[in-house]
């Protein structure tokens, strides 16, 4: 069965547009793998919407506009400050607007659209790219301990850490976690880290809301120094929490 995390990567432009994927027989969530079945009818707010009326409806409810989502999932390559002006130009905002805004400049706002448009031709060019070399030299296809895992889609930032091939991380979590699933060290060096703690995270609904000391209590069951894992979940982007850390959740 494909994760959601594959459904998410594996999406084409249109799919990530949409927000889902859909077929003859369903209609599936990109971000958090929510189905509905074509044909039939689904209850929401006292009303009954078919399938793709009610994905939009999931969409927009449960994860906001797509635009919003892609902007804030980290895995544009584009700093905080062009993701804001991207923003307030989805916005319809003037240069102006979105200077007074940010508090910066009109000329450097005119900067960023510069560089924006330029990002949005070398990313259609670097795309035809991958994609010939795929048809041409499907290495990952003849070498399946070469193919890359791809980075959870809540990474806070995604850097050289996350260059792990299957083979490691198979080997890293047979090297750091007993038969038992309990963490026999919490490793130093950041490519692990992101592995282990990836692993760590399959120990949390989504969509459920925890309170600190059941996040405490799950953590503690896989090692002892809990409050540093706690604090390493919420760094690398797989938990988030309320300012005031009465609730905790697993990042989707």
């Amino acid at each position: 069965m494909e994760s959601r995390n594959e459904l998410f990567f594996s999406a084409d432009t249109e799919e990530l547009k949409k927000g889902c994927r859909e077929n003859d027989k369903e209609m599936k969530c990109l971000i958090c793998g929510e189905t509905y079945e074509k044909g039939e009818i689904f209850p929401f707010e006292g009303r009954y919407f078919d399938a793709g009326k009610r994905m939009k409806l999931h969409l927009e409810k449960e994860h906001g506009s797509m635009l919003h989502f892609l902007l804030n999932s980290g895995l544009a390559g584009v700093s905080e400050i062009q993701s804001a002006i991207l923003a307030a130009m989805a916005e319809g905002l003037s240069d102006k607007e979105i200077a007074a805004r940010q508090q910066i400049a009109q000329s450097t706002v005119r900067n960023h659209r510069f560089k924006l448009r330029e990002k949005e031709r070398q990313a259609r060019v670097f795309l035809a790219i991958m994609e010939l070399m795929k048809e041409s030299v499907p290495t990952e296809e003849n070498d399946p301990g070469e193919k890359l895992c791809e980075p959870h889609r809540t990474a806070s930032m995604v850097d050289d850490r996350y260059v792990i091939t299957e083979e490691e991380r198979t080997q890293i979590l047979g090297t750091f976690f007993d038969e038992n699933g309990h963490l026999k060290e919490i490793p130093a060096r950041e490519k692990r880290k992101v592995v282990i703690l990836r692993k760590i995270a399959e120990n949390f609904k989504p969509g459920t809301k925890y309170t600190e000391t059941e996040v405490n209590r799950i953590l503690k069951r896989i090692n002892d120094d809990f409050p540093y894992i706690r604090r390493l979940m919420i760094e690398y982007g797989f938990l988030d929490r309320t300012s005031d850390c009465s609730s905790y959740w697993i990042k989707e």
